[in-house]
């Protein structure tokens, strides 16, 4: 190669370093509705007219399991693979070391509301758009549960079932009543193994994998009847009546086949997948979930057929578990300028409308939301159950968080697969948390 060919190709490779660079590349969760909702946003603007070229955005996707390792990892080595990154309300503190607070346009609090925007703060900062706010509903089929309510021949199998497995004779209930009891009690009598009249397969789908989102589902068990991670001095509570309880419903649950017998390796997608499947008459799954399910298109079986309510009642009440989803600006961004042109352009109504439109969750003043309201009802309640019923853990956004999350899941699934004792379980657990949380 001649030198004047050799300092060509050196020009060349440099522009195209530098037009890759010049990107605004973003990390995004992988999977679900929160990836397609991203894609559609990010196309979106693209197409707008006044992004420049250099500022388009790119999109890219770590695998789920070891997400949030992977990306402390990448943040601490001072990585510019990406400009913005995904955020989650019990990590920013784990990240804000390696990322930059951000300023959003002062429209701001009118489109998100001024508490959902604290979930994407820390120590006093804002570090990121808040693009989808998580918590959990029951699901139910409200054709199925309709006619329980109405039906004297199911309710009278519905008592015996009861009396049967639980112990006493119960008479069903609307799901929005429904304690821990109750949703047992319906499990059993939708599920073909217990009541062979049954129209469902299965009563319910649990997520059992051994997979910390999975512990957060199920954690509504325990906040419901008082447990808690720690208590106000510290000591770890978790071997408790709370914890037990909660334990041993999933495990009766699975052991009933209520459930299918591979729910050991179930999460969001294979959940979904079954109750779509429209032989699952009950789930205790993610807000996201909503919009796939309601969708004819994609689950033509259940859409217009599903009810939701906040999960079973327990002594202490109703209670969800929730955090926000966003993102935030990486401190070693290659192209911080069209970073935060995104992220700006993210904290509009018409980004986050776009962003619903497509699947999303964000959390939206009513004001914001009105445009697409009807489309996505789901998004009403939103806000009603974060003030009503949401919870954090004693210790749920510290630094090792993710740490207890990623404990429980591998002692509490080795219980419910039976390779451990309840006792064996819950020692191991409180053992590490000690460990995690001392202060």
């Amino acid at each position: 190669m001649t030198i004047a060919r050799l300092a060509s190709a050196l020009l060349a490779a440099c522009a195209l370093s530098s037009a890759a660079q010049a990107e605004v590349t973003v990390l995004g969760w992988p999977g679900g509705p929160e990836e397609s909702a991203l894609r559609e946003a990010a196309n979106a603007y693209n197409a707008k007219g006044d992004v420049a070229e250099a500022d388009k955005v790119e999109l890219i996707f770590f695998n789920r399991d070891g997400f949030w390792d992977k990306l402390q990892t990448d943040l601490a080595a001072g990585s510019g693979e990406f400009d913005l990154n995904l955020l989650a309300t019990y990590a920013i503190g784990r990240y804000a070391p390696f990322m930059e607070p951000v300023m959003l346009p002062d429209t701001a609090p009118q489109v998100f509301g001024e508490k959902v925007l604290t979930t994407m703060q820390f120590d006093g900062a804002q570090y990121g758009v808040p693009t989808d706010l998580s918590l959990h509903f029951m699901y139910f089929r409200k054709d199925l549960i309709d006619q329980l309510l109405s039906d004297p021949a199911w309710q009278e199998r519905y008592k015996e079932i009861s009396a049967e497995k639980l112990g006493q004779a119960m008479t069903p209930v609307r799901p929005d009543q429904w304690t821990w009891n109750d949703y047992q009690a319906t499990t059993l009598f939708f599920t073909k193994s217990v009541n062979p009249d049954s129209p469902t397969r299965y009563g319910t789908v649990l997520q059992m994998k051994n997979l910390l989102f999975n512990i957060m589902v199920w954690h509504s068990t325990v906040r419901s009847n008082g447990g808690d991670w720690m208590d106000e001095e510290g000591n770890i509570t978790v071997d408790s009546a709370a914890f037990r309880e909660g334990l041993e419903l999933y495990k009766n649950l699975y052991d009933e086949g209520t459930t299918p017998k591979d729910s050991l390796t179930y999460e969001f997608a294979e959940a979904n997948a079954a109750f779509g499947s429209g032989q699952v008459a009950t789930m205790l799954q993610w807000n996201a979930a909503f919009p796939d399910l309601n969708d004819p298109a994609k689950a033509p079986t259940v859409a217009g057929k599903i009810g939701t309510v906040a999960p079973p009642a327990g002594e202490a009440g109703r209670f969800t578990h929730i955090h926000g989803l966003g993102l935030g600006l990486n401190k070693a961004a290659q192209n911080k300028e069209g970073a935060v042109k995104f992220l700006n352009w993210l904290a509009t109504a018409e980004a986050m409308q776009v962003y619903a439109k497509a699947g999303g969750a964000p959390a939206l003043t009513a004001q914001a939301l009105q445009p697409i309201a009807e489309q996505r009802p789901d998004l009403a309640q939103l806000g009603d159950y974060a003030g009503q019923y949401g919870f954090v853990m004693n210790g749920g956004a510290s630094a090792k968080a993710l740490s207890v999350y990623e404990l429980q899941a591998e002692q509490f699934t080795g219980y419910w697969a039976g390779q451990k004792s309840l006792d064996e379980a819950l020692a191991a657990t409180a053992e590490g948390m000690a460990g995690l949380l001392k202060k």
